[in-house]
């Protein structure tokens, strides 16, 4: 891996860390949700249950989407720093941990950066829609 690749890397791993805030957003929109429904989910409005409901929902696509930013982080960072030596033994990894087909062939470093920018693109998405349902609950309650 060259010098330019390694910095590709390390931009990668340095952006997805900081769509964790992001993720922690995502999370609090779930506890609070939820914490909402457990103590006040019979007096609310049917309507605004449901809101809070799916932003529990939706919290459940967001922990995913948060877990693979940050395995995804941990990985470029690994590749940065030299711990996965070519993407090919990083491929081998994945496919003994269950989590990439042997039959794939290897993603070259630009496609594996545009793939995970793609699934920040989705968490933020998830995040968003969170956001405006929760807001919507809020409003809808009594």
């Amino acid at each position: 891996m060259n010098d330019s690749d390694r910095a590709l890397c390390v931009a990668t791993a340095g952006l997805l860390r900081a769509s964790a805030a992001i993720a922690s957003w995502g999370l609090a929109l779930s506890v609070i949700s939820g914490v909402v429904l457990a103590l006040t989910g019979r007096s609310l409005p049917a309507v605004a249950w449901a809101a809070f409901a799916l932003v529990g929902l939706f919290g459940l696509a967001e922990r995913y989407l948060a877990l693979r930013l940050h395995l995804d982080a941990t990985l470029f960072e690994g590749l940065a720093h030299g711990a996965i030596a070519t993407l090919p033994a990083l491929d081998g990894a994945l496919e003994k941990l269950g989590l990439r087909r042997a039959a794939d062939a290897t993603r070259p470093l630009p496609d594996r950066v545009l793939g995970t920018r793609q699934l920040m693109q989705r968490h933020g998405i998830v995040v968003a829609t969170q956001t405006v349902v929760f807001i919507l609950a809020l409003v809808l309650q009594d």
